[in-house]
Formats: structure tokens, C-alpha cells, sequence
């Protein structure tokens, strides 16, 4: 009676085409699903998409656009690769083995500046002339607004901790209120500067105030962010109230 051949006890090569793509379609989703930065990437692709979709880009930027989306996406999953493979065949601390991560970790980190290179190239003649309207038409209004709007930023602050029932009015919860207070700054000055290097240097130290939070393990991420977004559009509102109906 002959014997049935025994089959092999490691990985099979996919047989077809729709195995080896289902293979692939297998790898993105285990990279987005054990990657922070990988579904970071894919939220900002397909925001960005829909945005060059409204703005209607031409089909060459189109393209080119796409393109830079796609070869960031593909570098971030050569990157995943190489580390689970390096910490497959290296389990501890090896100097050659960092090497190879950090390189990885460059190759993404080019790719990300490429496609911001990109953004800038294509979208600021959409976005940087109504900024710059709109900006010019705040700055007609008194500095006092951005006091009220940052006195309104924390009283925002004290709100939502209160709903939330987590933290003091600077000191831990729902938002981070040195996030929400630093971006309020950075929106007012930006606005009664429109000097984009100020407004850049402004931006770094409201970052910077802002990380710091998180790195203290006061606040975590999401509530950095909500701060953020919570100083910038609360003064941003306030702004535009004085513009629109005060003017």
C-alpha cells in the first residue's frame, strides 16, 4: 500500500495568484494593524486624497501626488518587513541590527519629507492666498481679541474637565490645557503677525510645550490633541465672530 508524500511542515509558497495576493492584502493589514505610524499614513492618504478630490487637481499633479502617497505607504511597509526579520533572527540588543532598523526608519523618513515637498508644491497656491485674505482681514480688529480668545480657551479647558470629571483646570485630563492655552497663542500671533517665521517659531514652542506633557506622562496623546485642536479652532471661532459681526 503506498504512502501518501508527507507535507512540508513550514511556510507553503502560495500556489496561484490569488493565494499570493491574498498574501499581500494579508501583509498591509498586519502592518496596519501592529504599526501606529502605518495607520497614520493611511489617514492622512485618504484625507489628502479627498482633498486634491474637492480641489480638483489636475491629472498630472493628480498622479503625481498619488504616487508620492504610494511609495511613503510602500517604505513604511518595507520598514515593518525588515524589523520583524531582524528581530526574527536577532532577539537581542545587536549594533547591526539597530543599523539596519534606523536605515529602514530613514528610508521612511525620506519618503515623508518627498511627499510633504509634494503637498507644498501643489496645494499652496489653493490654500496659501484665502489664508493669506483672511489673515489680512483679522489683523484689522485690536490684539485685545486674542486675550478674550485665550481667556474663552480656558474657560473651554475648565468645561470639558469638569464634563469629563478627569484632571485639574493645567494639570492632567481631557484636553491638556498647556496644549489648548499654547495653540491659542500660536493661532493669535500668527494672525497678528502674518510673519510666517514668527508664526513658525511660535508653532515649534507650542509643539514643544505640548510634548512635553505627554513625555512627563501627564496628558497622553489624544489629549495633546484635543487641546491643540481645542486653543486653535475655539480662537480661530472667536476671530471670525469679531470679523463677521463686529467689523
Amino acid at each position: 500500500m503506498s504512502r501518501s508524500p508527507e507535507r512540508p511542515s513550514g511556510p507553503i509558497k502560495p500556489g496561484s495568484w490569488f493565494e499570493a495576493l491574498n498574501c499581500a492584502i494579508e501583509g498591509i493589514l498586519y502592518a496596519a494593524r501592529t504599526q501606529r505610524h502605518m495607520r497614520y499614513h493611511f489617514l492622512v492618504a485618504i484625507v489628502a486624497l479627498i482633498v486634491s478630490l474637492v480641489l480638483k487637481l489636475p491629472l498630472v499633479e493628480f498622479m503625481l501626488f498619488a504616487m508620492s502617497i504610494i511609495i511613503l505607504l510602500a517604505a513604511e511597509m518595507l520598514n515593518t518587513a525588515i524589523e520583524e526579520t531582524v528581530n526574527l533572527l536577532e532577539q537581542k540588543y545587536n549594533i547591526t541590527a539597530k543599523v539596519a532598523k534606523d536605515v529602514s526608519a530613514g528610508a521612511v523618513l525620506i519618503s515623508a519629507l518627498a511627499l510633504a515637498v509634494m503637498v507644498y508644491v501643489l496645494f499652496s497656491k489653493y490654500l496659501l492666498e484665502p489664508t493669506a485674505i483672511a489673515l489680512r482681514e483679522a489683523r484689522h480688529f485690536s490684539a485685545h481679541i486674542a486675550v478674550i480668545a485665550l481667556l474663552m480657551v480656558l474657560i473651554g479647558v475648565i468645561v470639558s474637565k469638569t464634563f469629563f470629571a478627569r484632571g485639574r483646570p493645567l494639570q492632567g485630563g481631557l484636553p491638556s490645557g498647556h496644549a489648548a492655552v499654547a495653540f491659542s497663542m500660536w493661532t493669535s500671533v500668527t494672525i497678528l503677525t502674518l510673519n510666517p517665521l514668527v508664526s513658525a517659531f511660535t508653532l515649534v514652542l507650542a509643539v514643544m510645550v505640548s510634548h512635553s506633557r505627554v513625555v512627563r506622562g501627564i496628558h497622553t496623546r489624544f489629549e495633546v490633541l484635543l487641546g491643540a485642536l481645542l486653543g486653535t479652532g475655539l480662537t480661530l471661532l472667536i476671530y471670525y465672530l469679531f470679523t463677521t459681526f463686529l467689523a
